[in-house]
């Protein structure tokens, strides 16, 4: 049989690989201004002319840009290239292949002009809003029917390691991201819509989507691209294929058990907490088996390690892996849980996870593929190991004093004297002894910035050196057709990788089950979540107040989860209850606390306090490095779509009449009219804003839904 002439598909590689370099440096200098912003809260907004800069809106830009910008497009770089070449044909179609390029570009601009306007549903890594998500769904459909119909057409008759991880990725990806995403919009002229689920279920659902976005979007691609590029810069084959085996099929099995441990110690099901815990203390063992199959293949090419800054990138990056995966299970602890949660120490924990395992890995494989891509040698070979060293250094500064930062704010939050009185019960105290460690990770993310700089320099000069050559001719032998059993001897892996229908399934099935076990009882079974008969449905002012809320982004900085902790009860008031969080469409327990939780904040403050404190914070919490919002005081706010709001949340589940709905606008304006009148008990609000109609502005919305938070817990206590 006489072999097939193809040609490799090299232009789209190019594509996502400037794409993959363009995004990064956006994706790291959004970053980069963010990390700036907790030593000068309002350099971007000029005092707040504008919001579209501040941190609530950035914060989220900066993550979609990294996760989904960067590393999607890093991804997809190396699955086209790695595919063709693996399976010895060109992939399925050159007009999908486009549509798939361009239509993650176009959700990335998207992404980058809602988020600053505030077009947020506030989930983190999950933040597009609903006709986004659609379109988000479409093109990974279209780039799965380009995976699976190369697959189907490839010369290769089984499938290499790498693209089990590949389609492991394709397939969890959709379910995580189309389960997680179940939300009803307002209506279908509006950008605006609330997640299906409410609460205590929701916070699961987000977990178990943010924590194996994590898992199936950083990491089993990233091992995909590890098991093919870093043999092919070693020139050294996989250390071990049978503990490839055992590393995949484990790893997919356990990760997506374990996004309860994001939620310990909170109003979750003790149940699903526990079951977290245990999956996530498993999850070392098929981790660190891919650490040591990526460290153990370059045995016998250490010598290149000295000379190669490919190889010290991907050595870098996979000890980088080794260790995250090795926190993230120990974190997964109760006792060390318990300490760390909502401080820096997490935010080091994971950008020692993005900036090393994801941006190092990525970046050896844009200095080695640019070589190949370009028909060249690298432009500078000094450059890439500067690049190396000045990151390296930058994760270093980076990390090290968000972890010191996360230990300081545990103990300080948990500290009380001999009279057993919080010694730092003013929760700013506590952020002002941290700040040196802020502007220490700001010199990292610096140092780090400016080795990705130097890499685009590099590929920059390089491709201009190199060929213009689109495509790339090869051959091979066209498959013969066998029979679909086993053949004698052949293992039961060797036989599965080449049934790729039955594959695909089988690691839908192993990513579906854990899922599926944690989230069905939750939905359905009622006593997940005791009743609390003091919680009433939001207000029609307090709707547009949470609004806001999510909007501005403040749930980046404050929860909404007060743990059943002696310190937090001490200092924020009871301990959180599921029952509360019935009408939470969507829930708003935060990951971090830069801020102090508001869960109890109601009526701990009166409305001019609230009224002070979001035009300028430091006129109320002298030190405070919150962001001024004086835009709130000066945009009018915007009602119109309250009737649908409200018809929506009743449709899923909030009790809502038809005569509270129809007389919602009535009640909304009643409602702001008492508090701009309670305003006026401060001589200085009336000197500066009696005449501002602030009972039409934005401000009271907000005071409105803030003053609401723990009111219901408070009448229930009352009552008993």
């Amino acid at each position: 049989m006489e072999k097939q002439q193809f040609y490799y598909d090299n232009k789209i590689v190019k594509m996502f690989f400037w794409a993959t370099v363009l995004w990064g440096v956006v994706g790291m200098l959004v970053g980069l201004l963010v990390a700036y912003l907790f030593l000068f809260p309002n350099y971007l907004t000029f005092a707040g002319a504008q919001p579209w800069l501040g941190f609530g809106r950035l914060r989220p830009l900066h993550t979609n840009a990294a996760i989904f910008a960067f590393v999607g497009n890093g991804f997809f770089l190396g699955m086209y290239y790695s595919m063709q070449r693996l399976l010895k044909t060109r992939m399925f179609s050159d007009f999908l292949s486009r549509v798939h390029f361009w239509g993650w570009q176009l959700i990335i601009v998207l992404a980058a002009v809602t988020l600053p306007l505030g077009i947020s549903s506030s989930k983190e890594y999950a933040e597009l809003q609903w006709p986004i998500d659609i379109l988000v769904v479409l093109v990974w459909v279209v780039m799965g029917i380009n995976m699976i119909g190369t697959l189907i057409k490839r010369r290769q008759r089984h499938i290499y390691v790498a693209i089990w991880f590949y389609i492991s990725t394709l397939v969890t990806i959709a379910m995580l991201y189309i389960v997680n995403n179940l939300e009803l919009p307002i209506a279908m002229s509006s950008w605006k819509s609330y997640s299906v689920f409410s609460g205590v279920k929701d916070a699961m659902v987000q977990w178990w989507y943010g924590h194996n976005a994590v898992a199936f979007f950083l990491t089993t691609p990233m091992l995909g691209l590890m098991y093919y590029f870093v043999p092919k810069a070693a020139n050294r084959p996989v250390y071990s294929y049978r503990l490839s085996i055992i590393h995949f099929w484990t790893l997919i099995f356990i990760y997506i058990w374990a996004g309860p441990h994001h939620l310990l110690y909170s109003a979750l099901p003790d149940w699903i907490q526990n079951l977290g815990t245990v999956f996530s203390v498993m999850l070392i063992f098929p981790s660190w088996g891919g650490m040591i199959n990526g460290l153990l293949t370059l045995r016998g090419a250490w010598d290149k390690v000295r000379e190669d800054p490919v190889l010290k990138f991907f050595v870098v990056a996979i000890t980088a892996y080794g260790m995250a995966t090795f926190e993230g299970p120990m974190l997964s602890f109760k006792n060390l849980n318990a300490i760390a949660h909502f401080t820096d120490w997490i935010v080091g924990h994971v950008h020692i996870g993005t900036l090393g395992w994801n941006g190092f890995l990525l970046s050896g494989i844009l200095y080695w593929l640019v070589k190949k891509l370009y028909k060249t040698e690298l432009w500078s070979t000094k450059l890439a190991n500067y690049h190396f060293w000045i990151g390296t250094i930058g994760i270093l500064f980076y990390s090290m004093p968000l972890y010191i930062a996360g230990f300081a704010q545990a103990f300080l939050w948990k500290q009380f004297d001999e009279s057993g009185t919080l010694v730092y019960g003013n929760f700013l105290e506590t952020v002002t002894q941290i700040i040196p460690m802020y502007a220490m990770r700001a010199f990292g993310g610096t140092l780090y910035f400016t080795g990705f700089v130097l890499l685009a320099i590099n590929l920059l000069k390089t491709a201009a050196i190199g060929s213009k050559v689109e495509d790339e001719l090869a051959e091979a032998m066209p498959l013969e057709k066998i029979s679909g059993q086993r053949a004698t001897k052949e293992g039961i892996h060797t036989w599965l990788e080449r049934k790729v229908v039955l594959f695909t399934v089988l690691a839908f099935v192993a990513t579906a089950i854990g899922g599926a076990v944690q989230i069905i009882p939750l939905l359905v079974v009622k006593s997940n979540i005791p009743e609390i008969t003091s919680v009433k449905p939001y207000t029609p002012l307090e709707v547009e107040g949470r609004d806001i809320y999510i909007r501005e982004g403040c749930n980046n900085c404050h929860s909404q989860l007060v743990r059943p902790f002696r310190s937090e009860v001490e200092r924020y008031g009871e301990y959180s209850k599921a029952g509360e969080y019935v009408y939470d469409f969507p829930f708003l327990w935060g990951s971090r606390r830069t801020g102090p939780d508001v869960h109890r904040i109601g009526s701990k403050y009166n409305n001019n306090w609230h009224f002070n404190h979001m035009m300028d914070p430091r006129t109320t919490s002298e030190g405070s490095i919150m962001p001024m919002y004086p835009w709130l005081i000066k945009n009018t706010l915007d009602y119109s779509m309250l009737e649908a709001k409200l018809k929506t949340l009743k449709t899923l589940g909030v009790p809502y009449t038809e005569a509270e709905i129809t007389g919602a606008k009535a009640n909304l304006e009643a409602q702001a009219k008492l508090i701009e009148e309670s305003l006026h008990q401060d001589p200085e609000f009336v000197k500066n804003y009696a005449d501002s109609k602030i009972q039409e502005k934005e401000i009271v919305a907000l005071i409105a839904y803030l003053q609401r938070l723990g009111m219901d817990i408070k009448a229930n206590q009352n009552a008993q």
